[in-house]
């Protein structure tokens, strides 16, 4: 079997779509479509069904990707870094939330990019868990770090940590609201607060009024921005309630430029989850990344 129509299947597999494969092939469409069309000649049988946006893998499509990428990833990971490996100094590709990679996972691999016997460059690259996983299936990342656990048998997730949720102000909402006015069923004292947020649709505050209140948020968001710190920082100089990571606003709760408006009894949790493309964990650079976030991860819980 031609290991270039192989190449061509996986990276259709992952894309799911003939379009944005062959971008990433940097061949044109038909010629995409003819090599898919001669490997399910060669094996007789459907290895996509056609949709009017994209393709989605058959049994048979999924079965051949599960056993061909990782054999594909280690011939590229051979071709790239060559006989010599120490002369060559790999890349590893990183995507994940903007907030958790810069505050957690950078600093922890920065740590590897020095010269300690095994080097690596590093890049890395922010987006939602839906862009993240995408661009890891496609090949744009080598891990990523997400807060969905994907399906399919393509890509191998390993729980990474879980993060706190905590309901905080600046000080003065809190002398407004009062001692002992939130009650653990209900949250009435916090109903004509302004609310700040990442986005309109609220996810951090309705993930927690769902799981503390069990209840939906009564107030829109007052300010909207999307990034985490830059929610802190709004809700430190004054904007209205927030709904923040623990890890992102300790120091903040430690000044006392903010404080926790509600201690539940059971805090809201989200995980975290390192994400690879099955198979490549084979590759050292990739394989010491993923080792070295989920020890330093220990030390964030």
């Amino acid at each position: 079997m031609d290991l270039a129509l192989l190449r061509t299947f996986v990276t259709v597999h992952r894309a799911g779509s003939f379009t944005r494969a062959a971008a990433l092939l940097g061949l044109s469409q038909p010629a995409v479509t003819s090599q898919i069309r001669t490997l399910e000649r060669q094996l007789g049988k459907p290895l996509f069904l056609r949709q009017a946006r994209g393709v989605t893998p058959t049994t048979i499509g999924d079965e051949l990707a599960h056993k061909a990428a990782p054999h594909l990833d280690a011939l590229v990971e051979i071709a790239e870094s060559g006989l010599d490996d120490e002369s060559s100094l790999r890349t590893l590709h990183l995507a994940g939330p903007p907030e958790f990679t810069a505050e957690r996972a950078l600093p922890a691999l920065t740590e590897l990019t020095g010269d300690d016997g095994q080097p690596f460059a590093l890049r890395a690259s922010f987006g939602t868990a839906e862009e993240t996983l995408e661009g890891l299936a496609a090949g744009h990342h080598d891990l990523a770090i997400s807060t969905a656990r994907p399906r399919g048998a393509l890509l191998t997730t390993t729980p990474l940590c879980d993060e706190e949720h905590v309901l905080v102000a600046a000080p003065r909402w809190v002398e407004r609201i009062g001692a002992g006015a939130l009650r653990l069923k209900g949250a009435p004292a916090l109903e004509d607060l302004p609310v700040v947020e990442v986005h309109e649709s609220l996810p951090f505050v309705s993930r927690y009024w769902a799981s503390v209140f069990d209840s939906r948020p009564a107030t829109p968001g007052t300010v909207i921005v999307p990034d985490l710190r830059a929610v802190l920082a709004c809700t430190i100089a004054g904007a209205g309630i927030a709904v923040l990571p623990r890890y992102l606003c300790a120091a903040a709760l430690d000044e006392g430029t903010v404080a926790t408006l509600h201690e539940p009894p059971v805090p809201p949790l989200r995980t975290y989850f390192l994400v690879v493309r099955t198979g490549t964990l084979a590759m050292p650079h990739i394989a010491r990344a993923h080792e070295w976030l989920q020890q330093a991860a220990a030390g964030w819980c």
